[in-house]
C-alpha cells in the first residue's frame, strides 16, 4: 500500500510515496487535512456546509463531489473512503501525520513516573524530537478566505499546538540545564520566549540560565530587554518576582534565598480612619425608612423576617442597609454581608459563599458554627471546604445523588446561619439580588420559606427596574408577605429640601439657594450622583463658576485625574479583577511591589475611590465606590494591558484553585479571566472544571453555561461536553436541543462512546412519546455494544426498550424484553441494571393487575436503587410503587411514596418527571378528598407540562406541539 504523509506543522505539504500530491484547489488540500486530523467519518452535508458556506445546498454538494473526485485521484484511489452519505480518510499504518508524531513524543515524555508538567533526563530525547518536528505553526500561511468555519478550526488547532510547544520547550530547557548542557538549555529557552516575548516566566528562565552559565552580563541584559518590551507594549513594569531575580543576579547571590518583602495590608487604622464620603454622609430624607427598619427588627419575636429595600440604581439602597447593619451591630447582633455581581451570574452560590467565609473569619461566630452537629458541617463543606478545619470528626459527605441531597445541602447552610444568633436575631444582608445566580436564588427561596420559628433577619436590596412583575424574586417576596414574614421598603429620589439639608451638612456655611437648585437640577435627587458631586466639591464653599461635569462620566474623569500613575495602574488592575478584590490578587496583577501597593491603596481609600470591605482580621477586601467608576476605568484601559492583567489575575486564581479538591468556584472566575486574557485553551479547561463543580451542586443552569463556554473555546473533549450538555437539556425538558447535542456527540465521538449515546437518544425519544424512533436507537445501541460483554449496559437498553414497547401497547414484546434485561443483569451482576429490570417488570405486572407481583418487583428495585444512591432510579421505583398501591386503594401509602419521588425529581432538576409526579399526586389527593391540595399540584403540573410540551419549530415564530409529553405517568 502507498505511504501517505501529512506535514502540517508549517506550510502544509501532503506526500504520496514521498512525492507531493497534485490538486488544483486549496479546498482539496484543506479537505484532506481536515479528514486526516479529525480521523472520523463526516457526512457530506457537514463537509459541504463547512467548505462552501455561501453556496446553496445543490452547488455546495456539486463542489464537494468534484473536490472529492480530484482528491481521490491525487491520493491514488486508496486513502479516501466515500459512500453516499459519509466521507472519511483511512488512518492505517501507511498514513503518517507530523502532528500525531508530535503528540506521541510528548506523551512518551509523560510516562516516566513524574507529574505531567515536570521532566527528567529521560525526557530529553522525546521532548527534543517533538520540538524538532514543530517547523512552524499549524498550516502556517494557509487559509481559506471563503470558509470562516475552517479558518476558526485551524486557528484553535494552531493555538492548542503552540501552547503544547511552549510547555515542551520550557521542560526541554530545564532538562538540558539539569544535564549540565547550558547552551542547549539557553537555545530552547530563547525559542520558548520567541513564542511570546511578553511572557515573563520565559524571561526569568533565560536570566537564570545565563547567570548559572557564568554569563552574568547576558542575564542582566535579558532583564533590561524584559523591561523594555513590557514598557513599550503594555506600559507596565515587570512582576516583583522578575525584579527580585534581577537583584539577586546583580548582587551575585542567585543561589541564595530572595524572600519577598513582607506584605503590608492597609487597614482602617493605618489609613488614619479615612473612609469614603459615601459612608460618612448622614442619611437625610430617609427618617421614615430608618424608623421602619428599626421597628421591623425590634418587633421580631419567635419568627424571622425578610426585609427588601428596592429602588433604581444609585437611589441609596446599600447606604440605608449599611446604616441598619451598623445599628444592629451596635446592639450586639451578628451581621453578615455579601454582594451579587453582574459578571458572576454563572457563579453558583457566590454570595452565600462570601457571607459564610466572613462568618468563619470572626472568632465568635466561628465558635458558634463549630457547635453544630457534624453532619450539617459535613454537608455544608461541599460549598465551604474550610468548615472541615473547624472539627476533625466530620463524617464523609453523602453522595450528591442520594435521596434529598439538595434539601440537606440547603438545610445545612440554613443551620449555619441560624447558629449565628446570640440572643438577638442575626442579620444576613444580600446586596443587589437582581444579579443573583440561579443556584443562589434556589437557596434564598429556601431560606425565606423557613423563617417561621427561626429568629433570622434576611435583608436584601434589588433594583426595581430589573425585577419586573413575575420575576422569581417577586414571587418569593409575595409568598413571604402572605405569610406575614416580609416587609418591602421602596425608595424614591430625594426632594429638593433634602438635597439642601445634605449640602448644608457637608459645607462650612449655609449654601446659597442657587447652589441647591443647581445641584438638585443636575442630579434630580439621585443620591449616588449627589454623593459624587459633593465629593468633587470637597465639602467647602464652591466658587461662583465652579465647574460641574455634564454627566457621571465627566465627574469620574475629574476624580480619576487626581491620582498618580501608580494609583491608575492599581485601579486598572482592580477593574480587571471585576469584583471586590483582595490585596494579594491586586498586587500580583498590578506588578507593583508590596510597599507600592500599600501606598497606592491608602491614597485611593483617602480619595474615596475604593473602600474597605470587612473587619480588621487580616482578610480585608476592597471595592470601588460604585460600578460606574469600575466600568470607566476598565473601558479606558488599553486592550493589550487588559489582556495582560486578565492573565495575571487568572494565574493568581488558578494557583488557589489547584489547592482545592475539586477546584470549586474559583475555576469559573479563572476561566473568565483566561478568556478575556486571550488564553482560550486555559479558559476552556477551567470552564469545564467550573461546569463539573456547578453540576455537583445541582446548579444545572450554571453548569450548562460553563460547558457551552468550554465548548466554544475549543476544549478538546468535545464529545464529553456535548454529552454533558445533552444530559442537562434532557433534565430541563429541552428535548430538541438534547437530541442535537447527543447527535453531535455521536458524530464527534469514538465507537466506544456511540453505544451509550444511542441509548440516550432513545431515552429522549421515549420521553417525547416517539416510540418508533426510540426503538431504532435502542436497537442501534445494542448493536454498538455487541453480543459479548457489556451485559449491564445491554440490560439497561433492553429495560428501556421494554418500557417503550409497553407504552406502544406491545405487551408480549415488552415482557420478553424485560425478561431478557433481567437475565443479562443477573448474569453480569450489575445492580443498576437489576434495579431497572425489576422496575419495568413491576410496571408490566401492574398493567396486568397483578399487584402483589408488581409490588414485589418494585420494592426490590427501590432497595437496589437506595443501596446504589441512584436518585433517578429511586424516583422511578417510588412513583411506580405508588401507582401500584393506588390501584390497590391504599391511597395514603401511595401519597407518601409519590411525595418522596417528587422531592427526588425536584432535587435532580428533572422537570418532565416532576410534572408527571405533580399530576399523579393531584389524582391521589383528589381521591383522598383533599381537593385544594390536589388543585395546587395540578396547576404546577400543567405549568410544567406546558413549558416542556411546546418546542421551538423551524421558523422564527413557529412552534411544535408535543401532546405525548402530557401522557407521562410511569417510567
Amino acid at each position: 500500500m502507498s505511504r501517505l504523509t501529512f506535514h502540517l506543522l508549517g506550510a502544509p505539504r501532503i506526500e504520496l510515496d514521498d512525492s507531493p500530491i497534485e490538486v488544483d484547489t486549496r479546498k482539496a488540500i484543506a479537505l484532506a487535512i481536515y479528514l486526516a486530523m479529525t480521523g472520523e467519518a463526516h457526512s457530506r452535508e457537514r463537509l459541504a456546509a463547512l467548505f462552501w458556506p455561501d453556496a446553496d445546498e445543490a452547488r455546495a454538494s456539486a463542489a464537494l463531489r468534484r473536490t472529492l473526485s480530484v482528491l481521490n485521484k491525487a491520493l491514488g484511489g486508496e486513502a479516501l473512503k466515500i459512500d453516499r452519505e459519509l466521507v472519511s480518510l483511512e488512518r492505517g499504518a501507511a498514513t503518517w501525520l507530523d502532528v500525531d508524531e508530535f503528540h506521541r513524543r510528548l506523551a512518551e515524555s509523560r510516562t516516566h513516573g513524574h507529574p505531567p508538567h515536570d521532566s527528567c533526563l529521560a525526557c530529553l530525547r522525546p521532548l527534543g524530537e517533538a520540538t524538532a518536528l514543530y517547523r512552524d505553526d499549524f498550516l502556517s500561511g494557509f487559509t481559506l478566505r471563503d470558509s470562516p468555519a475552517f479558518d476558526d478550526w485551524q486557528f484553535f488547532q494552531s493555538e492548542g499546538l503552540r501552547r503544547e510547544l511552549a510547555e515542551a520547550l520550557e521542560r526541554l530547557a530545564k532538562c538540558h540545564n539539569a544535564a549540565g548542557e547550558a547552551e542547549a538549555a539557553i537555545t530552547q529557552a530563547r525559542r520558548w520566549l520567541a513564542l511570546d516575548p511578553m511572557h515573563e516566566p520565559a524571561h526569568r528562565l533565560l536570566m537564570s540560565l545565563y547567570a548559572r552559565a557564568g554569563q552574568r552580563a547576558a542575564a542582566l541584559r535579558q532583564y533590561q530587554e524584559c523591561v523594555r518590551i513590557l514598557d513599550e507594549e503594555l506600559g507596565v513594569p515587570p512582576l516583583e518576582e522578575t525584579t527580585r531575580l534581577y537583584e539577586a543576579i546583580k548582587e551575585n547571590r542567585l543561589t541564595a534565598e530572595t524572600p519577598s518583602p513582607k506584605s503590608q495590608i492597609p487597614t482602617s487604622r493605618r489609613s488614619s480612619g479615612v473612609r469614603s464620603l459615601t459612608s460618612n454622609l448622614p442619611l437625610v430624607g430617609r427618617s421614615a425608612e430608618v424608623a421602619a427598619l428599626h421597628n421591623q427588627y425590634d418587633s421580631l419575636g419567635a419568627d424571622g423576617m425578610l426585609i427588601v429595600i428596592e429602588g433604581e440604581a444609585g437611589i441609596g439602597k446599600t447606604r440605608l442597609a449599611e446604616a441598619f447593619l451598623e445599628r444592629a451591630h451596635s446592639l450586639g447582633a451578628t451581621t453578615l454581608s455579601a454582594r451579587c455581581y453582574e459578571g458572576e451570574r454563572n457563579l453558583a452560590y457566590g454570595p452565600f459563599l462570601e457571607a459564610l467565609q466572613s462568618a468563619l473569619r470572626q472568632a465568635a461566630t466561628a465558635a458558634r458554627i463549630e457547635t453544630l452537629e457534624s453532619h450539617w458541617l459535613s454537608e455544608a463543606a461541599r460549598l465551604l471546604p474550610e468548615l472541615a478545619d473547624l472539627r476533625g470528626d466530620l463524617p464523609p459527605t453523602p453522595p450528591l445523588d442520594s435521596p434529598g441531597a439538595q434539601s440537606r445541602f440547603f438545610e445545612s447552610v440554613t443551620q449555619i446561619l441560624l447558629a449565628l444568633g446570640n440572643g438577638l436575631p442575626a442579620v444576613v444582608f444580600l446586596d443587589d439580588l437582581h444579579w443573583m445566580d440561579e443556584a443562589s436564588l434556589d437557596l434564598f427561596a429556601y431560606l425565606a420559606r423557613r423563617l417561621r420559628g427561626h429568629r433570622l433577619c434576611l435583608l436584601a436590596t434589588w433594583r426595581d427596574e430589573q425585577v419586573p412583575a413575575g420575576h422569581r424574586l417577586r414571587q418569593v417576596l409575595a409568598e413571604s408577605q402572605r405569610a406575614g414574614l416580609a416587609h418591602l421598603l421602596s425608595l424614591s429620589r430625594l426632594s429638593q429640601p433634602a438635597v439642601a439639608e445634605l449640602l448644608q451638612l457637608t459645607m462650612k456655611s449655609a449654601p446659597e439657594s442657587r447652589i441647591v437648585e443647581r445641584l438638585y437640577h443636575e442630579t434630580e435627587g439621585l443620591p449616588l450622583f449627589l454623593v459624587e458631586y459633593l465629593a468633587a466639591l470637597g465639602g467647602g464653599e464652591p466658587e461662583a463658576d465652579w465647574p460641574l461635569p455634564e454627566g457621571v462620566r465627566g465627574l469620574l474623569h475629574s476624580r480619576l485625574a487626581m491620582i498618580d500613575e501608580a494609583g491608575k495602574q492599581l485601579l486598572g488592575a482592580a477593574a480587571v479583577i471585576g469584583r471586590s478584590f483582595d490585596f494579594d490578587t491586586l498586587q500580583a496583577a498590578s506588578g507593583r511591589s508590596d510597599e507600592e501597593t500599600v501606598a497606592g491603596l491608602e491614597a485611593l481609600i483617602a480619595r474615596g475611590l475604593v473602600h474597605e470591605v470587612g473587619g480588621g482580621d487580616g482578610a480585608l477586601t476592597y471595592d470601588f465606590g460604585h460600578d460606574k467608576l469600575r466600568a470607566l476605568v476598565y473601558d479606558e484601559t488599553s486592550l493589550a494591558r487588559r489582556r495582560l492583567l486578565h492573565r495575571r489575575v487568572a494565574e493568581a486564581l488558578t494557583s488557589r484553585a489547584r489547592a482545592q479538591t475539586p477546584p470549586g468556584p474559583l475555576a469559573g472566575q479563572a476561566a473568565l479571566h483566561y478568556r478575556l486574557g486571550g488564553r482560550n485553551a486555559e479558559a476552556a479547561h477551567y470552564y469545564k472544571l467550573a461546569g463539573d463543580h456547578a453540576r455537583r451542586l445541582y446548579a444545572n443552569a450554571e453548569a450548562l453555561s460553563h460547558f457551552r463556554s468550554a465548548l466554544a473555546l475549543g476544549h478538546p473533549d468535545t464529545t464529553a461536553l456535548h454529552q454533558a450538555i445533552g444530559d442537562l437539556q434532557t433534565l430541563a425538558g429541552e428535548y430538541s436541543a438534547a437530541l442535537t447535542s447527543y447527535q453531535t456527540a455521536a458524530a464527534l465521538g469514538s465507537l466506544e462512546a456511540l453505544a451509550e449515546l444511542e441509548h440516550k437518544l432513545g431515552n429522549v425519544y421515549q420521553r417525547r412519546g416517539d416510540g418508533e424512533l426510540a426503538e431504532r436507537h435502542f436497537e442501534a445501541a445494542l448493536a454498538a455494544f455487541g453480543i459479548d460483554g457489556f451485559q449491564g449496559s445491554r440490560a439497561r437498553v433492553l429495560a428501556d426498550w421494554s418500557l417503550t414497547a409497553h407504552h406502544r401497547g406491545q405487551t408480549e414484546r415488552a415482557l420478553d424484553l424485560a425478561r431478557q434485561a433481567l437475565t443479562l443483569a443477573e448474569a453480569g451482576g450489575d445492580q443498576r441494571a437489576l434495579a431497572q429490570a425489576h422496575n419495568i417488570l413491576g410496571i408490566l405486572a401492574s398493567s396486568q393487575e397483578d399487584l402483589p407481583t408488581a409490588q414485589l418487583h418494585l420494592e426490590h428495585s427501590l432497595a437496589l436503587a437506595e443501596t446504589l444512591g441512584d436518585t433517578g432510579a429511586q424516583a422511578a421505583a417510588l412513583n411506580n410503587l405508588a401507582l401500584a398501591f393506588g390501584a390497590g386503594e391504599q391511597v395514603a401509602t401511595a401519597i407518601t411514596l409519590t411525595e418522596r419521588a417528587l422531592k427526588l425529581c425536584a432535587s435532580q432538576g428533572d422537570r418532565h418527571r416532576e410534572a408527571a409526579l405533580h399530576n399523579n399526586l393531584a389524582d391521589l389527593l383528589h381521591t383522598a378528598g383533599q381537593t385544594e391540595a390536589a388543585m395546587d399540584h395540578l396547576k404546577q403540573a400543567v405549568a410544567l407540562f406546558a413549558e416542556i410540551g411546546v418546542e421551538a419549530g423551524v421558523g422564527a415564530n413557529t412552534s411544535e406541539w408535543q401532546p405525548e409529553i402530557w401522557k407521562l405517568t410511569e417510567w
